[in-house]
């Protein structure tokens, strides 16, 4: 699918529970936002499984199944695994910065399927879930990057708008990359571990 493509379906599939999404991710911003604020170890102990939650969601979005706010704390369910995916992708992406800032937005990129991958394959741990999205993603960062400088001016909106229209776009963006995913791991077999 190209980024038009991709973009279509993301929003065909939110208009179906937009005020689920809209609530959640707006959550899930607030959680982040709240412990990053109180302590900054905070919001590192959230990544892995709020990340994970959402894309437990997410997932069930591309399915067209009925999406609970609740979804969203799953994660904290499998703790210890997501918390340990969270912390390791940050780790690596903040090494790989550390060369430069274009190496730290490739892993970014990297490891941006892991929660999806953990997400329907539990038996994984993180570091083959990591594993896993980086072999995935093999010549496909730059497709990824595409359908995130589309919503370029998206992201402009939301600065003018103080943040108020990311209320939308940080779930037409979440949708749009869960699009992504389904579309990449049609022609994908995982790596046997």
């Amino acid at each position: 699918m190209n980024v038009i493509e991709i973009k279509a379906e993301a929003r065909r599939l939110m208009s179906e529970q937009m005020g689920t999404l809209i609530i959640t991710f707006v959550i899930y911003d607030l959680i982040f936002y709240i412990t990053g604020s109180l302590f900054a170890i905070g919001a590192i102990l959230v990544y892995g499984p709020l990340s994970y939650g959402a894309a437990n969601i997410l997932l069930k979005v591309l399915n067209s199944e009925k999406v609970e706010i609740s979804m969203l704390f799953s994660g904290f369910d499998d703790f210890a695994d997501t918390l340990s995916a969270g912390l390791l992708i940050m780790l690596y992406v903040f090494l790989w910065s550390l060369l430069f800032i274009i190496p730290g937005i490739i892993a970014a990129f990297s490891y941006s399927m892991t929660f999806y991958i953990m997400r329907e394959n539990p038996e994984m741990s993180p570091s083959q879930a990591m594993a896993a999205s980086k072999h995935m993603m093999y010549g496909h960062k730059w497709q990824l990057f595409d359908l995130y400088f589309s919503f370029l001016g998206w992201i402009l909106l939301c600065i003018i708008s103080f943040g108020i229209a990311s209320i939308y776009v940080t779930p037409y963006m979440s949708v749009s990359t869960a699009v992504f995913y389904a579309d990449l791991k049609q022609n994908y077999t995982y790596p046997i571990f």
